[in-house]
């Protein structure tokens, strides 16, 4: 698949992923409502819930991810070199300027977020403007406006968004699970309701890691294509992999990081070493940054 046709599969799989995330999230509540004895009540509640929620992800997870991060906006006269580079970038790439950002934190590091590239904003740490010189700055940023035109920024804002709420959703049915927080409606069969307990638990259980694999592997091969994206940009892919070394050297952990936002940074922002580092990466949001660097220094 070359960039642009995996461009138009982007647009489609956010609006698939949207309908889907409604369709589960209603088929969810439908399986919890019967488990617990509150009926089709609870389900509708839940399912309209889950389309208020789809349309704020969609409208609005680019402003929640800036506010969370901390992140700082910025003009030409904050900061004139890292703005002129993401000028001209944007101009080489033919898209709109996004807005800039820079995130008060010492960890090197970076991310792009927003639904489309006329609602775009690229941030930056403060000590990734330390570390890095301009062809390296260069890399980073083509990498991440390459996220913004290949509307990675808008498919894996809204699968992060929707994969946190079924997380709550299953989390506040094993808590009230555990309390006891059911009701007994002598009306309905205690048998079926017994089997729709047993499926509740099972997809309670199931819903979140399966939705974690998928954003996993979405995510994954979305780090390559901006790689490659953002080497085309530049035309010099030494930037990007000498970027991704330093970045990836430095022990210092993203401190404005979560598990909610750590997908959409340039490298993972959780410095783990030893075992507990492998399993991190085993289950991590980027690609191993050995094959990243690899495959760009091949080009």
């Amino acid at each position: 698949m070359n960039i642009y046709k995996s461009i138009s599969a982007n647009i489609w799989k956010s609006y698939l992923i949207l309908a889907l995330f409604i369709l589960f999230a209603g088929a969810l509540a439908y399986v919890i409502g019967q488990a617990t004895g509150y009926g089709p009540s609870i389900g509708v509640l839940i399912f309209i819930f889950a389309i208020i929620y789809s349309f704020i992800s969609y409208f609005y997870s680019d402003k929640i991810v800036l506010a969370t991060t901390g992140a700082r906006e910025i003009k030409e006269k904050d900061n004139p070199q890292l703005f002129h580079i993401v000028e001209n970038l944007a101009i080489g790439d033919g898209i709109p300027m996004p807005r800039v950002y820079i995130v008060n934190d010492p960890s090197p590091n970076a991310f792009a977020t927003g639904r489309d590239i006329k609602h775009a904003s690229v941030a930056v740490t403060s000590g990734i403007l330390e570390r890095l010189n301009k062809s390296e700055m260069e890399g980073v940023l083509a990498h991440e406006l390459s996220h913004v035109k290949n509307y990675d920024t808008r498919l894996m804002a809204i699968t992060a968004v929707l994969v946190g709420f079924i997380a709550l959703l299953t989390d506040l049915f094993l808590r009230n699970l555990f309390w006891g927080g059911f009701r007994n409606n002598e009306e309905r069969n205690n048998n079926n309701q017994a089997i729709f307990l047993v499926v509740a638990i099972i997809l309670a259980i199931l819903a979140p890691i399966i939705a974690s694999l998928i954003q996993l592997a979405v995510s994954r091969k979305r780090e390559f294509l901006a790689d490659a994206s953002g080497a085309l940009l530049t035309r010099y892919p030494e930037g990007l992999a000498s970027a991704l070394e330093k970045i990836s050297a430095d022990p210092r952990p993203l401190q404005t990081a979560s598990n909610a936002t750590a997908h959409l940074f340039i490298v993972n922002p959780f410095k783990s070493k030893g075992f507990h580092g492998w399993v991190t990466n085993l289950f991590s949001t980027h690609p191993p940054i050995e094959e990243r660097i690899k495959i760009l220094r091949s080009m």
